[in-house]
């Protein structure tokens, strides 16, 4: 259970169309990720799939039933939001337990699901606390413990680690990974970080304004960009173009080359420029080259490198390193 399909699906604001024609499949137990820069549809696509807002046209079936029309505490989903949206005067075992109460369960078993959630979530040590007492990252676990307790068809995650600090927002990373993989449920996963969908996801769907670019693994994303909106947009840091007489060289109207398949030099090379600011992090050094005709290239290098800021350097591809997009785009 936990299959999701969009066929012909849109959604328009008045007279303004956000979400185009589009068509979604995802499979049971599949963790799909929504990914794309603010304003291009993620959030507003997920809640058409939760029935938070309703479609102008199309359908939405779930395990194979029309849901397009189903209220959402009906669809059998559940969704963890950005805030954690947690009853502050209720303890960590009543927040969890409230949706379950509302629907009149026992209470044996509320407490037996509610036990289950918290031993999975390693909450079973604040489940007397009220949030007030609890960091961050365990909040958000009692917001997701609430989802889990209901054994929904799929979990939907509307970019549910903005609120947490850089350190937070790894140990949360790895947390719904492992929840993934001890629950097999499907989950969808919205969040305009491309290094979350990289790391996270089975499926990545890369939205721009309201389309889908290109769905696909990450590494088949990474390795094989349908366009440069997609290429730009995986890979941290991301890709370098180089367009006009540096393409056509390569047949192309645009090339592109990501900072880990650049090489440097202080001798000789494929283009040449100087050193702009080099960030030297230990295991990597980032080096932002201005080219000499006058395009920007972010290089990345293994370990210490001998570059300063200021040297001139020189820049070198492989030539099956290079990508190549015509004038639309498109990947060549």
């Amino acid at each position: 259970m936990g299959s999701i399909r969009l066929e012909n699906v849109t959604k328009s604001f008045g007279n303004v169309e956000v979400i185009p024609p589009l068509d979604l499949e995802i499979n049971e137990g599949e963790f799909v990720v929504f990914v794309g820069p603010s304003g291009c549809g993620k959030s507003t696509l997920l809640r058409l799939i939760a029935g938070l807002e309703d479609v102008t046209s199309g359908t939405i079936a779930i395990d194979g039933e029309d849901a397009t029309s189903v209220r959402p505490a009906r669809r059998g989903l559940a969704m963890v939001f950005q805030s954690y949206a947690l009853y502050p005067h209720m303890t960590v075992r009543k927040n969890i337990a409230f949706p379950l109460k509302m629907a009149g369960m026992d209470q044996a078993e509320i407490d037996r699901k509610v036990d289950g959630a918290a031993n999975v979530l390693n909450l079973s040590s604040y489940i007397d606390r009220r949030p007030g007492q609890l960091s961050g990252g365990q909040r958000q676990r009692v917001a997701i413990g609430r989802a889990i307790v209901r054994e929904p068809k799929a979990f939907l995650f509307d970019e549910p680690l903005s609120n947490l600090d850089a350190a937070l927002r790894v140990n949360m990373r790895l947390e719904i990974s492992e929840l993934h993989q001890n629950l097999s449920t499907t989950m969808i996963y919205v969040t305009h970080d491309q290094i979350e969908a990289m790391t996270m996801a089975d499926k990545i769907v890369v939205l721009h304004d309201g389309r889908i670019e290109q769905v696909g693994s990450p590494l088949e994303l990474y390795r094989n960009p349908r366009n440069l909106f997609v290429a730009g947009f995986i890979g941290s840091p991301k890709m370098n173009f180089l367009s006009g007489a540096g393409a056509e060289a390569y047949n192309a109207h645009t090339i592109g080359i990501r900072p880990e398949h650049l090489t440097l030099s202080k001798e000789n090379g494929l283009w040449k420029g100087k050193v702009g600011v080099a960030e030297h992090l230990g295991s990597d050094t980032f080096l932002y080259v201005t080219l000499d005709e006058g395009s920007h290239f972010t290089v990345r290098a293994e370990g210490e490198v001998d570059i300063r800021h200021g040297d001139t350097v020189f820049v070198s591809a492989e030539s099956e390193k290079i990508y190549r997009f015509d004038a639309n785009g498109l990947a060549l």
